[in-house]
Order: structure tokens, then C-alpha cells, then sequence
């Protein structure tokens, strides 16, 4: 029998399967192995159902917050109240990318304030976008269409619209997450679980720890690969003067030689050395 674990409490697992949620158990094997099984982990159980045997191949997997094989984070940004901070989004992005995510960037309020900044800064980065008009429904589909067959989480801070939007998108998913979040008695800091719930064709993640925008929880990026985690730079790999080069300020770079040429945003760049630097910075055992 085998299934995804739905969520995890006190050593017990909640693993969805055809034949609805079995309560499990996991191999002492595991903990041996230095393996903690999380929510959105595939896993095989035992011929009663009541233990995980195998636990498959992650595609990734984040400590905080305990979430295995997500497809699509959805960062949800306003254009005003709060004001968006491109750097923080660019940070993000890149965790979202380097854990092998598919970011996309949804944009509310846009009846309150121009979205023209933030659509002109991801113009070119090859990340999809996605603009929300709760009035008209706007942008709904498009979610709905990026939801489908995946696994998704939401993040954004607080007042940006997140639980109108998933409101929206499903009643029944927003209440289910209401609920829960009164359970668990969230706001005064206690043990947050993530839960996924299926919805819209595919699975929503209730997952507390991407509540805020807080991108250095998601991933830390060593400052050789974080070139990889900016999509837009990909087309100008290899065509530098010098291997090895980091972009920054080495003569005959592709990619600085884009960025002149306007194909490549500026604040996205700048966030990219701002990025760089902290990576150069950060101590070994801070990783």
C-alpha cells in the first residue's frame, strides 16, 4: 500500500491513500538513518497499513517548515499595504528555485496601487507571474491551472491577501486551515504542523513556517550556485570571457553585458550581489 503522508504528530503519521488516511507509525530504521519522514513524503506501508516501510526518493525536502517533494511555491505579494520589497521576493525566488520549486509570484491589490514595478522586474527572469483581481476573479483560473497534478504552498507576509485568495480559490480549504490554526492556537507561538489537504485537482500545504517572508529559512545558497538560482541568467552560461566568472565585476561578462543591454532587470542584479556577498560572508557552521 502506498500513499503520501498528509501530515505528522508525536510520532504518528497520517498517510493518504485509495483506501482514505491510515495512522502510522515509522521503522525504527529511519531514525537510524537519520530520516525524518515529513508531510508530502511517498511512502510504502506494511501489509496492516499501520507502519512505514519504505519511504521513496524526495525530489526535495525543507526543515522549516518539514515539507517534502513540493512542486510550485506561490509568492504572494501586494502592490501597497504592505509594500512589496523586490530584494525579498529575488531572495525567495532563488531558495524556490534552488530546491528545485517552481516559484511563481501572484500579485494582489493591484486595484489599490500600479503593479508596473514588480510586473517590470520579473518581465524577463522566466518567472511566471500572475495578477489577482479578487473583484473579478481575475487570475483565478491561472491559479487553479499551476495547482493542478501538484503539490503548492503559499507564502507572503502578513495583509497581502493570503487567506481572501485561498478563500477564493476553495471555501472548503480555507475553513479546514481556519480550523486547524484555532486547534493549534497559532500567533502565540506554539508547535506548528504542516497539513496538506487536497484541492483544486491537486494538493494545497497548510505550512506555517512559509507564513512570512523569511527566504534564508528555506535554503542557503553557496555563492557558486546562486547564479543558477536566477533563471534570466541561464542564456548567457558559458559565453563569459572568463570560466568561472561571478558576475559581479570581471571584464567580457555575458551576463553584466545583458543587464546593459535591459535584458536583464536591474533590481533583480542588484539583489543578486546583495545575495552574493551575504553568501561570501556567511561562516561555515552558519549553513
Amino acid at each position: 500500500m502506498t500513499g503520501y503522508i498528509a501530515k505528522g504528530v508525536g510520532g504518528f503519521y497520517y498517510v493518504r491513500t485509495e483506501t482514505g488516511l491510515q495512522e502510522c507509525r515509522a521503522r525504527g530504521i529511519f531514525r537510524k538513518r537519520g530520516i525524518t519522514p515529513v508531510a508530502g513524503d511517498v511512502v510504502t506501508l506494511n501489509a496492516e497499513g499501520n507502519m512505514i516501510d519504505e519511504i521513496a526518493p524526495r525530489k526535495n525536502v525543507f526543515v522549516r517548515p518539514p515539507i517534502a517533494n513540493l512542486d510550485v511555491l506561490f509568492i504572494v505579494a501586494s502592490t501597497t499595504q504592505p509594500v512589496p520589497s523586490t530584494r525579498i521576493l529575488d531572495e525567495l525566488t532563488a531558495a524556490a528555485v534552488y530546491k528545485d520549486v517552481q516559484p511563481v509570484l501572484v500579485i494582489t491589490k493591484s486595484d489599490l496601487a500600479a503593479a508596473d514595478q514588480l510586473l517590470a522586474a520579473y518581465e524577463k527572469s522566466g518567472i511566471p507571474v500572475i495578477l489577482l483581481h479578487h473583484a473579478t476573479g481575475e487570475g483565478l483560473d491561472a491559479l487553479r491551472e499551476r495547482i493542478q497534478g501538484r503539490l503548492c504552498a503559499f507564502c507572503g507576509n502578513s495583509g497581502v491577501g493570503k487567506s481572501t485568495l485561498l478563500n477564493a480559490l476553495d471555501p472548503d480549504l480555507h475553513r479546514q486551515t481556519g480550523d486547524i490554526s484555532q486547534k493549534l492556537g497559532r500567533g502565540r507561538h506554539t508547535t506548528r504542523e504542516v497539513e496538506i489537504f487536497e484541492s483544486c485537482g491537486g494538493r494545497i500545504a497548510d505550512t506555517p513556517g512559509f507564513a512570512s517572508l523569511e527566504a534564508q529559512k528555506l535554503a542557503y545558497i553557496p555563492k557558486e550556485e546562486l547564479q543558477h538560482a536566477f533563471p534570466e541568467f541561464a542564456p548567457y552560461f558559458g559565453r563569459c570571457r572568463f570560466t568561472g566568472c561571478s558576475h559581479r565585476s570581471e571584464t567580457g561578462c555575458a551576463v553584466r553585458a545583458a543587464l546593459q543591454a535591459g535584458e536583464i532587470s536591474s533590481s533583480r542584479y542588484e539583489s543578486y550581489l546583495a545575495m552574493y556577498e551575504e553568501a561570501s560572508q556567511r561562516k561555515e557552521w552558519e549553513r
